[in-house]
């Protein structure tokens, strides 16, 4: 069943790259969260998408905005990536059980066990206030991450 705009982010808990517990509830009232979706750590799409984040984080909305990027690869690839790319936001690992969080927002690609490229703006509410989903292939546009979190 997919996440909607308007629906209650699906609370979870998952480790980051440095192996420590984060959850999306802790940020609740606090700051809005990008909640990014992407299939595989190293691969091209997913570091041209998650260096151009790196990049204009400044522009996003600065400290009332998290971004928390999720992928099922493990803690341990998730710390080589993000040190090699010098990623500031958490990396998160839905490795096990393999892609429960993305399942549960519906973004889940059961034959390739990956998540799709998905994303949700997330208010300090915790409700989900925009959501875009691109197949595995097709990168997103940050200008849009921009434009709904503008709009907040």
């Amino acid at each position: 069943m997919a996440v909607e705009v308007g629906d209650v982010a699906p609370d979870f808990e998952l480790k980051d790259q440095h192996g420590a517990p984060v959850k999306l509830s802790d940020f609740r009232g606090d700051a809005n969260v990008v909640l990014v979706f992407y299939p595989l750590a190293f691969s091209g799409v997913c570091t041209g998408e998650l260096c151009e984040i790196r990049d204009e984080l400044h522009t996003l909305g600065g400290d009332g905005v998290q971004v928390l990027a999720v992928s099922v690869d493990s803690v341990f690839a998730l710390r080589a990536w993000s040190e090699q790319e010098k990623y500031t936001f958490p990396l998160l690992s839905d490795f096990w059980p393999h892609g429960g969080t993305a399942q549960r927002y519906g973004v889940f690609d059961e034959e390739r066990g990956i998540a799709t490229r998905g994303t949700f703006v997330i208010d300090t509410e915790g409700v989900v206030r925009w959501k875009v989903v691109n197949a595995v292939p097709d990168a997103r546009d940050i200008g849009e991450y921009r434009k709904a979190l503008a709009a907040l």
